[in-house]
């Protein structure tokens, strides 16, 4: 048997109900003006705003011949996600100014010096056909195909111009030489025929290159921290051929197509051997070039891809 309760009954009506539950709900609200009198104070008091981390790198890449989406593709799995080092990637040339690299440890080059400004430039091949580096950069199906467009395409013609302005070049040179570094890739031998401070920084001229061939970059100097754990290695791609204007011992490997191909530029012979990569020190900074890079597969080659990441060490002082 359950025990009698020793309280009086109580009888429960709607209306008592109702008023114990205004009770409850009135000790709630007098909780809430104190909460609300506070929370004007904690919203006048902003909390400090997070400036967004400076990237490591400025990379400036892409052009008409080069697409922009490749270079990409590359320097975002060798640098960005392997070695965890941060870089702002751009195709835009107008930014490329003294402002902008500010703040930056080192800054990278992949494009030539050539813009269109009155139209698309020419695709390839006349017009007519679009050339392997447009649909075949992993080797595999046709290495050129016509192009079909309808309605048609606007026509292909327009003056190449350099786009470099002189306070660009001298702003790549100040930045070196106070300390900076710079990776140049393949093309800018291009850029640097168009404007006299980039090619003191870089070293070279461009001087042409033959068709897409299979070559080897062979090791020259195995004594530079670059070449560490470095080989000879085989790709396809663009061997790009140059009027080298530093001191040779700088050079630590050399393009060399070994089926005796030569390459003739302005009617000079220029054999079958280019330098390929060379590095050194410049005022307080750091100058390095690789050549291979027309092509992701040469991107992507794994001893290429350890040269890259050896370069980017030692232009950080990391090595």
């Amino acid at each position: 048997m359950k025990p009698k309760s020793s309280l009086p009954k109580k009888n429960v009506t709607r209306r008592s109900a109702i008023s114990s539950m205004a009770g409850l709900t009135a000790g709630v609200v007098l909780a809430s003006p104190i909460a609300c009198a506070q929370a004007p104070e904690k919203a006048q008091e902003k909390a400090p705003e997070k400036t967004p981390e400076k990237a490591t790198i400025f990379a400036l890449m892409g052009d008409h011949y080069h697409n922009a989406d490749i270079v990409r593709t590359a320097l975002t799995r060798d640098i960005v996600k392997d070695m965890g080092i941060s870089v702002k990637m751009t195709d835009d040339y107008l930014s490329l100014n003294a402002e902008t690299l500010q703040g930056y440890q080192m800054l990278i080059i992949h494009r030539d010096g050539r813009i269109f400004p009155e139209g698309n430039g020419p695709i390839g091949g006349g017009g007519e056909l679009v050339p392997s580096i447009f649909n075949n950069n992993f080797g595999k199906g046709i290495s050129e195909v016509p192009v079909v467009s309808d309605p048609p395409l606007e026509p292909t013609s327009g003056e190449m111009k350099a786009w470099i302005q002189p306070d660009q070049g001298k702003a790549v040179r100040d930045f070196v030489e106070n300390g900076g570094s710079v990776l140049f890739f393949h093309n800018v031998t291009d850029l640097a025929s168009t404007n006299a401070d980039i090619r003191d920084v870089l070293g070279a001229a461009y001087a042409g290159h033959p068709p897409i061939r299979t070559f080897k970059v062979k090791v020259k100097r195995s004594d530079h921290p670059i070449m560490e754990g470095i080989t000879d290695f085989v790709v396809t791609d663009e061997q790009h051929y140059m009027e080298y204007d530093k001191d040779p011992e700088h050079i630590l490997m050399e393009s060399v197509n070994e089926d005796g191909l030569r390459h003739t530029y302005k009617g000079k012979d220029m054999g079958t051997t280019a330098p390929a990569v060379w590095a050194y020190e410049y005022g307080k900074g750091r100058v390095c070039y690789l050549e291979p890079g027309h092509l992701l597969t040469a991107h992507w080659n794994p001893m290429y891809r350890k040269l890259k990441q050896n370069a980017v060490r030692w232009l950080l002082r990391q090595s």
